[in-house]
């Protein structure tokens, strides 16, 4: 998307040499169903996160036998945001079917994940101290929170007034989505290829879809899934007060794995690109200097970062 003044009009898109279809070959979900573009034409059962597990398993599966050219391949699994709850049970998911004789044996070597949720709690109590340590906030109403709130900012007691109302003082927030513009456009559907038989409105983040959160926190998942083997990557944009990096940090270390690689700068041609750490568990954690809670904030950088990690180099 070309970074230009808005204007009211859609954003223009332009070519990018960043794209990481030049890596890799990627298939694109939008589930569960009705999100995104996706839709289905049958009852669907109330979706939920280990539901979407077995949903996502059940897909590659199928998708694989159909195109069984591909099985050898190494597959990565990748998500953001929310799927931090689903994508690591879905590696469980795949590594538990390779022991089955009735279903394909997938070529599964590790996930990434960018500015996952993981647990609920862990993540949003992180959004206030964040918004201090980036200066949102003032080191007045920042002391006044942690005192009052005693450092619990979600589910907070009804009787606790004053903290609900420093709340209400902290969460005076504006947000202006060009996405929701641009993918409502009839030229870009046409250009995407939607299916007419498709959602009428797209709508960014429809938290209006039944759902079950079943996973209260993908913290176990991560646990199993190291202790198979699987190489992982999560990384932040170190600027998301969404799912801030700052809770991210707090769960893997709530692992306990030790240090391989120490806190370091990683570089892109002699430029700091932002922070690492390695652990023994074969996990990465990485923040992109300046990184929102999206990677296109910061394209060159979240390419090579991804080129780097998939081919095995240090970042």
């Amino acid at each position: 998307m070309k970074l230009e003044e808005y204007n009211g009009t859609l954003p223009s898109l332009v070519s990018t040499t960043y794209s990481w279809t030049k890596t890799s070959s990627i298939i694109y979900l939008d589930q569960p169903v009705e999100t995104g573009f996706s839709f289905s034409t049958q009852l669907v059962d109330t979706p939920s996160d280990s539901g979407e597990a077995r949903r996502f398993h059940e897909f590659l599966q199928k998708w694989l036998g159909k195109h069984e050219e591909f099985i050898p391949n190494p597959l990565y699994v990748g998500g953001h945001s929310y799927t931090g709850k689903i994508v690591p049970a879905l590696v469980q998911e795949i590594s538990k079917g390779n022991y089955q004789r009735h279903k394909l044996t997938i070529n599964l070597q590790g996930y990434l994940l960018s500015n996952p949720v993981t647990e609920f709690e862990m993540d949003c109590n992180s959004r206030i101290p964040f918004a201090h340590e980036m200066a949102l906030i003032s080191d007045e109403l920042y002391e006044s929170l942690k005192r009052i709130c005693k450092g619990k900012y979600v589910n907070v007691d009804s009787g606790n007034t004053e903290c609900l109302k420093l709340l209400e003082e902290y969460n005076k927030i504006y947000r202006h989505l060009l996405a929701t513009y641009w993918a409502n456009d009839e030229s870009v559907r046409k250009g995407l290829q939607i299916n007419k038989e498709s959602i009428g409105r797209w709508v960014r983040c429809n938290l209006n879809i039944p759902y079950a959160h079943d996973i209260i926190s993908s913290v176990p998942y991560h646990v199993d899934n190291s202790i198979n083997g699987y190489r992982s990557l999560i990384f932040s944009g170190d600027h998301d007060l969404g799912v801030p990096y700052l809770g991210t940090q707090d769960w893997i270390k709530s692992l306990n794995y030790s240090v391989i690689d120490d806190w370091r700068p990683w570089m892109i041609n002699h430029k700091l690109a932002g922070y690492t750490r390695t652990y023994a568990n074969k996990m990465t954690f990485a923040t992109i200097k300046g990184g929102g809670h999206t990677a296109e904030f910061k394209p060159e950088e979240s390419s090579v970062m991804f080129q780097r990690w998939i081919s095995g180099q240090p970042l």
